[in-house]
């Protein structure tokens, strides 16, 4: 028997298949996530399981009771949760939006779904243990999902109506970002969220194409009253205009009412908001972009700031506020950086520019 705790994650009936065709007698570390294994008792009795974790998936009776008595730690999928708690991947906007994508309304697709149980099921201890697991799951697909990626998180308002200059300034940044051979990252909403994740979308494409897109959005400019049609306004964009490139959206159940845009190929969307945004803004090691926004982009602005205050000078990066007037003005941030930044390793990594075709400078800088 081999003696390796070597974590492998079994995440494809395919990769099992190659495993135990590659000759393996020993599943010592590994971490089956949501596979569906029934009718594989033949397969499974030739290996030893001991030190291996089973999470979720389906398993025949006798196999699971077998694999528990001979060493295996088999956590059992949790009925009537609408999500797969192990789940091993990040989110699609086709996923989500199952139900919308197949003709049918909003309110049937998972999105929906999971946001009605979530606020449903507060009070629940068997759906708070199966928020909990899913958001372990979701971290550890994150994690994933960023290696070998330079990300670089662009943060503002989720009121941007689409139509307006300030989505399009957005969109354009957003597309400057990619095309720069960064990844972008947003909070995985509505406006200024949606703009960032648009351009990078259509990163590979040439403006006229950009434009044509915030054209046929501009027809649905908010996703109140109708998400839906809001949507389904970003389907025909992805119709029209598929293989776009991919970035990162990390939205929250938390904040329900605001639907995830579906322009962030990869979603990892999180139940506890907490969670979230601290893991939105760990991820951007390339830096952060702060367009105009209240309450949620001011939070993100000052949790950022906290993160530089106290980082070794090689570990800050870079914080890039967009609008001289609004951020001395009309919410006086900057200032109370400045001031905060006053003899830190920080005090170099702040910058405010006017215009977003100065973005890239800045963030080089």
């Amino acid at each position: 028997m081999s003696t390796s705790r070597r974590t492998v994650e079994v995440e494809s009936l395919h990769e099992l298949d190659r495993r135990i065709a590659g000759g393996v007698t020993s599943m010592a570390g590994w971490r089956l996530q949501g596979l569906d294994l029934r009718g594989r008792g033949d397969q499974l009795r030739r290996l030893d399981p001991r030190g291996a974790l089973v999470l979720g998936g389906h398993l025949d009776p006798d196999d699971e009771a077998e694999l528990r008595r001979r060493g295996a730690l088999v956590f059992p999928t949790i009925p009537d949760a609408p999500v797969d708690p192990y789940r091993p991947s990040l989110y699609t906007p086709e996923e989500l939006y199952d139900a919308l994508v197949a003709g049918r309304s909003y309110e049937e697709s998972l999105d929906a779904r999971v946001y009605a149980w979530a606020t449903d099921a507060e009070a629940d201890l068997g759906a708070l243990v199966s928020q909990s697991l899913h958001d372990l799951a979701i971290d550890d697909a994150l994690t994933e999902f960023t290696e070998g990626r330079r990300l670089v998180g662009v943060m503002g308002g989720h009121d941007l109506a689409r139509g307006c200059d300030d989505y399009a300034d957005a969109a354009r940044l957003g597309r400057a970002l990619t095309r720069s051979g960064l990844t972008v990252v947003t909070g995985g909403g509505p406006g200024a969220m949606e703009a960032a994740n648009l351009g990078a979308y259509l990163g590979r494409y040439d403006f006229p194409v950009l434009d044509q897109a915030l054209a046929i959005l501009a027809d649905a400019s908010s996703y109140r009253p109708s998400i839906g049609d809001w949507a389904a306004a970003a389907f025909e964009v992805r119709r029209r205009w598929p293989d776009g490139t991919t970035s990162l959206g990390v939205p929250t159940w938390f904040y329900g009412h605001e639907p995830p845009n579906p322009f962030a190929e990869g979603v990892a969307k999180y139940f506890k908001n907490a969670i979230r945004e601290d893991v939105l803004l760990h991820v951007c090691r390339a830096g952060i972009v702060f367009l105009p926004g209240r309450g949620g982009t001011v939070q993100e602005v000052f949790q950022d700031a906290c993160e530089n205050y106290y980082a070794n000078a090689p570990d800050v990066t870079p914080m890039v506020l967009v609008g001289v007037d609004y951020w001395t003005g009309e919410l006086p941030v900057w200032p109370v950086l400045q001031a905060l930044a006053a003899d830190r390793a920080m005090q170099h990594a702040l910058h405010l520019v006017d215009d977003p075709d100065d973005v890239l400078d800045a963030l080089a800088g």
